[in-house]
């Protein structure tokens, strides 16, 4: 090696020394300062495909309510000063819950056609439209409107809730119809690309119908029709079904029969209402052998009954599985509907002077409890429905804390 290479060699090392310790590589003669000059992280390794796939969702969460009923001092609570109505005011507490939810459903127990057809409470029942805006401002998102008392006015008010629900940003909304062709229209909607397909019915009603579109009333051929035909275009089936003994915390046999009969003809999960009060949950094997879950009874949610056993409804809670494409598990919190009146509104049955109408959890509702007269506590309340709903399988109870934080 010649001098003048000897010395070519010597200068590029002490170049590239005092680059490298400077803390300065240098990329396409570009300098590049390092995380140690910066300050900055290091980059981050790119996300593996394994990583991107675990934070896809697994799983969705069906919620389910009881029924929400316009009673003449509901009406009259909701109602404000300038006359218009707020509903969700009366249930505000319970948004927090409906939004961990992503399929909510709830049931608007009585029709809301607005003024026109006057608003009235029980027996012949009609709320203003509202009604049906504060049910969807809480996160109700699958409504049943087809109960006993949807035909109370005529098929003029049938037609008017139905509208009262029409080009809403919800998933469906089925029990009730205008016509032969919406009653024939199967209500499908999907969430997190799975597709879900619902059905409503009532097995009674408060008086002979004038037709039969007006209100789903149940009959093994209709169900089995609407049901079987669903059942082909998409993954799941959520069955609305009013039925049973009012007042009653127990399953009657004609119950049994039609939910077997909803399960064999393509049912997943059957959310019951129509007793007031609380009931069983079964879970049956429908004739191809899936596993179906039958709440029998959710109970009232936005009331005014006089009984506890009306006043503690609640969220039936399941995880429907993405992959399998069926219910996981199941939960339930208990919710109470409180208002006040005095001992001697109470003795003298005067309903309209209730007021202060709110609803909770049931694990903080001791307070509230405690200013009722209903002469109970949190605890033999939780007992009570504890021993309803687990008497044919288990039905984990579930405070708010866990609600919320799953």
């Amino acid at each position: 090696m010649s001098v003048k290479q000897f010395i070519v060699l010597f200068v590029a090392l002490i170049i590239v020394s005092a680059a490298t310790f400077g803390g300065v590589y240098y990329i396409k003669n570009k300098p590049v300062k390092t995380s140690e000059q910066t300050g900055a992280p290091a980059p981050a390794a790119p996300i593996s495909t394994q990583d991107q796939q675990a934070e896809a969702p697994t799983s969705i969460k069906l919620l389910a309510t009881g029924d929400m009923i316009a009673h003449d001092s509901i009406n009259m609570n909701a109602k404000k000063a300038d006359g218009t109505y707020d509903y969700a005011a009366l249930m505000g507490n319970m948004s927090e819950y409906f939004k961990k939810g992503d399929i909510n459903f709830c049931n608007q127990a009585t029709p809301a056609g607005g003024e026109s057809f006057g608003i009235s409470g029980y027996p012949v029942f009609n709320a203003p439209v509202a009604f049906a805006r504060g049910i969807e401002a809480i996160g109700c998102n699958l409504i049943n409107i087809g109960t006993n008392h949807t035909n109370d006015k005529g098929q003029g008010l049938v037609d008017a809730t139905v509208a009262a629900w029409d080009d809403r940003q919800i998933l469906a909304v089925a029990g009730a119809n205008r016509n032969k062709t919406e009653q024939d229209t199967p209500r499908i909607f999907t969430v997190k690309g799975m597709k879900f397909g619902f059905v409503a019915y009532t097995d009674y009603t408060n008086g002979p119908l004038p037709n039969t579109f007006g209100v789903n009333k149940y009959s093994d051929d209709l169900a089995k029709t609407q049901i079987e035909s669903i059942r082909k275009q998409v993954d799941f089936v959520i069955v609305s079904m009013r039925w049973g003994t009012e007042y009653a915390s127990t399953v009657n046999t004609r119950q049994d029969a039609v939910a077997q009969n909803l399960a064999n003809y393509g049912a997943d999960v059957v959310l019951g209402h129509g007793p007031h009060a609380l009931q069983p949950v079964k879970r049956l094997k429908s004739a191809d052998g899936r596993e179906v879950v039958v709440w029998f009874s959710l109970g009232n949610f936005l009331n005014s009954q006089l009984n506890v056993d009306n006043l503690i409804g609640g969220f039936a809670s399941m995880e429907i599985d993405l992959t399998t494409k069926k219910v996981s598990s199941i939960g339930f919190l208990p919710v109470y509907q409180h208002y006040e009146w005095s001992s001697s509104e109470k003795a003298a049955n005067d309903l309209l002077k209730r007021k202060n109408f709110t609803m909770t959890s049931l694990d903080k509702a001791a307070h509230l409890l405690a200013k009722s007269q209903l002469n109970t506590t949190v605890e033999v309340q939780l007992e009570r429905i504890t021993k309803v709903l687990n008497a044919h399988t288990t039905v984990p109870m579930l405070t708010s804390t866990e609600f919320l934080a799953n």
